[in-house]
């Protein structure tokens, strides 16, 4: 990785959402200002930067120097401090009270804000009020500063620096040293990992029970995305142990805790995330008012094979054709199988043996794409 000394010259391009901005910058023994892109939070104009990073040449751009870190220098020069305060950052100074000031203090400038910021009535035109905006904007902007040093500490990069500043604001050393789990809960794109990396630097042991309850959360949701919507509490315990290193007891007494907390959903021994848990308890509630539902028994289809079979042109197997009578003589059936198993052409039996007892029949699928697949299927509106 390349470190780069610059100042900012000019902001072609600033995000104020997450940081990611495209800048000119000067650079000592480079004739013309260079480009640096990257996620910079609030950096004025004049800024003098330390930046961590490596070149790149863009088909389009050419060459940049795309920023990993960085860290602020105060201004060294008085034309370096004037831009600086002049930027619009700090409020309550603006070009003309940036010039006045720097008139007057040189280049202790920087040093009268941070020590002694009541001199600044010794310029013509600030008073109490003017003083006190700019105490603020100050102090919010070494807040900001504080927060991306610390957190680039930590292996964090500038961009997700950038999106816990904007979750937490001044709080967010005390947030992230108090609970680094929490990122994985309230920042998009940080996960479990990331955050267990910062607790471990922070000194984190691996029986806290902080991790423990979010090493859990994060292997039930791996489940999820591997479709299961609980896990069963001795694997649970087993598979969270196995990626948290942690001891078995720790893991079952989190466990425990969240479940008291109803932070998890326990049912015998199948735990949930309670987002989960609520689905499977109103599917229950539905199939149970479909199954009690009152029929048409003056309508109830017959099985006949060789009218299904006339209507869809296709030789059943015993399987499908045991699948056929199932559907027809049942209020609720789920029909399911592996890609290439006749799930198609049974699911046309279904509807041809429907068919043939003159029923109204309607189609649904829960998507778009699914109910355009369905109609191409069966030759009926879905």
């Amino acid at each position: 990785m390349i470190k780069l000394r610059c100042v900012v010259e000019h902001i072609t391009y600033q995000n104020s959402e997450n940081g990611y901005s495209i800048m000119k910058v000067n650079v000592k023994g480079h004739k013309h200002p260079v480009t640096i892109v990257g996620s910079l939070l609030e950096v004025p104009v004049g800024s003098s930067l330390v930046c961590d990073g490596d070149w790149k040449v863009d088909k389009k751009y050419g060459s940049q120097f795309v920023v990993e870190s960085w860290q602020e220098e105060m201004p060294a020069t008085i034309l370096g401090i004037e831009k600086y305060l002049g930027s619009g950052l700090v409020k309550g100074i603006g070009p003309a009270f940036a010039k006045q000031i720097v008139r007057q203090f040189g280049l202790e400038t920087i040093d009268v804000i941070e020590e002694d910021i009541q001199r600044l009535r010794e310029v013509p035109g600030i008073g109490e009020k003017r003083i006190e905006q700019i105490r603020v904007s100050w102090d919010k902007q070494k807040d900001i500063k504080n927060v991306m040093l610390f957190l680039q500490g930590y292996g964090v990069s500038t961009a997700y620096a950038a999106k816990i500043y904007r979750q937490y604001g001044k709080d967010s050393i005390d947030k992230v040293k108090g609970n680094p789990y929490v990122l994985a809960d309230d920042i998009w794109g940080i996960g479990f990992k990331t955050a267990d990396g910062i607790a471990t630097k922070l000194g984190y042991e691996k029986n806290d029970l902080r991790r423990c309850r979010s090493g859990i959360l994060y292997t039930l949701n791996q489940l999820a995305n591997d479709g299961h919507v609980y896990a069963v509490e001795e694997q649970l315990i087993k598979s969270a142990c196995e990626l948290l290193e942690a001891d078995q007891e720790a893991i079952a007494a989190a466990l425990a805790q969240m479940i008291a907390d109803e932070d998890l959903k326990c049912e015998a021994d199948a735990i949930y995330l309670p987002v989960f848990y609520h689905s499977e308890c109103g599917t229950a509630k539905r199939l149970e008012a479909l199954f009690t539902a009152e029929g048409n028994d003056k309508k109830q289809p017959t099985f006949n094979l060789e009218a299904i079979t006339k209507e869809t042109g296709i030789e059943y197997d015993d399987v499908q054709i045991a699948a056929i009578k199932q559907a027809v003589a049942s209020k609720v059936m789920v029909l399911t199988g592996g890609p290439g198993t006749g799930k198609t052409t049974t699911t046309q039996g279904i509807i041809a043996a429907l068919k043939t007892a003159g029923l109204d029949i309607r189609l649904a699928a829960p998507t778009g794409r699914a109910a355009k697949r369905m109609s191409e299927a069966t030759g009926m509106e879905a």
